[in-house]
């Protein structure tokens, strides 16, 4: 097992492994679930007629394009095959098919009728995948030199990703910089260097982080590598609207903004919130004047307390009768107390399994009582005399 792990390669960036076999030849195949915003294929065997020759084909990390198959070879998912660029061709892996293809050119707003596609030529042979993977073999080299070269020029900027193209005689590389960056020396020493055509492509933070991938706090992956595709602005509003501490070590994710899970509850919040008066002022009661202390948002729930300096005695109050409470005190009328409002009944969690305890499958063991052989003590019997019996 040891031996197959070290023949065998994951490449996560691309999402394939790759593996020779015992005569030397070289083999790629998709590994599925690998991929960075996978789409998930829920039509498999659902064929449309006029979907039939597009497919979605993927390179590194989150770049992946739809591509028109007009070659004649039957193409399927987890092919490896051979596309047109503006100069050369590249290699990559068909990830998706059919009807989802549709789909996805729905999302980002692509007419069939009207969009010029790239073309499949044909499937990868075993020279072009030889050819490949020399190329994704000096991506790392390149990196590292492209940041020591810039670092010489003195650019404010940094190189997060270099991708070769299939052919090996182009790479991409993915540079993020606050201001403008003249490239016109570094591309001649780019170009000097490594012996390539060079493309500069600027990215953001959240874009690099979705490119580089890893796990949030929450222990699931990133969502910019997952699925977000187009990024909204963040702003410190959504989590004061939600009540959260504007912490900024809490709040920034892995690419040092804010973090995009901030608007997933944000709308919910402000729903909330619009049902749920504005407390300027204590509310006035016959026995006295009552603080608002807290407000549980989405219950829709505030706490009030006739002690503004203590947590000790709070009376619960739906935000509905809050909002009675401060019409009565602007009429002038104060109600009778805060203490004889019947308490909120706020909705329990109850488990899928019902309100059973979680040790109810445990063995319980029972003690058993020992029975006294003499009679008249404990409720024993007597003992059984056999020669009585015979």
């Amino acid at each position: 097992m040891d031996t197959d792990n070290e023949i065998r390669k994951f490449d996560c960036s691309r999402g394939c492994t790759v593996e020779r076999d015992d005569e030397g030849a070289l083999h790629c195949t998709y590994r599925q679930g690998c991929c960075k915003l996978e789409v998930y294929d829920w039509l498999p065997g659902v064929a449309q007629e006029q979907y039939k020759d597009y497919f979605e084909v993927r390179f590194k990390n989150t770049r992946k394009g739809i591509y028109i198959n007009r070659s004649g070879q039957t193409i399927k998912t987890g092919d490896m095959v051979i596309v047109e660029t503006a100069n050369g061709h590249d290699l990559g892996i068909v990830t998706l098919e059919g009807p989802m293809v549709a789909r996805q050119m729905a999302c980002k707003r692509i007419d069939p009728a009207t969009a010029d596609f790239k073309r499949i030529y044909r499937k990868a042979k075993a020279f072009d995948l030889e050819k490949w993977q020399e190329a994704i073999a000096r991506e790392h080299d390149t990196m590292i030199r492209a940041r020591q070269i810039a670092e010489e020029l003195g650019l404010e900027m940094k190189i997060g990703d270099v991708e070769f193209q299939g052919d090996g005689t182009k790479a991409i590389f993915y540079y993020i910089a606050d201001g403008r960056v003249d490239f016109r020396q570094l591309i001649k020493v780019f170009a000097d260097e490594f012996r390539i055509r060079i493309e500069m492509k600027q990215i953001g933070a959240r874009q690099e982080a979705g490119l580089i991938g890893g796990l949030g706090v929450c222990g699931r992956e990133l969502c910019c590598s997952n699925y977000i595709s187009a990024f909204q602005s963040i702003s410190t509003t959504a989590a004061r609207c939600q009540d959260l501490s504007l912490n900024p070590q809490k709040l920034a994710g892995q690419c040092g903004k804010l973090k995009c899970c901030l608007n997933y509850e944000t709308a919910a919040y402000i729903d909330a919130q619009s049902r749920i008066p504005k407390v300027t002022a204590p509310l006035e009661f016959q026995d006295g004047q009552a603080f608002l202390m807290k407000t549980d948002i989405l219950k829709e729930v505030m706490y009030f307390s006739y002690d503004p300096n203590s947590l000790a005695n709070l009376f619960a109050l739906p935000a509905s009768d809050v909002r009675d409470i401060i019409r009565m005190n602007r009429n002038g009328e104060k109600p009778e107390s805060l203490k004889t409002e019947p308490d909120v009944s706020t909705p329990e969690f109850v488990s899928a399994v019902g309100d059973d305890s979680i040790t109810r499958f445990d063995e319980t063991r029972k003690k058993k009582k020992r029975r006294s052989g003499k009679p008249g003590k404990g409720g024993g019997r007597p003992p059984r005399n056999p020669k009585s019996d015979s």
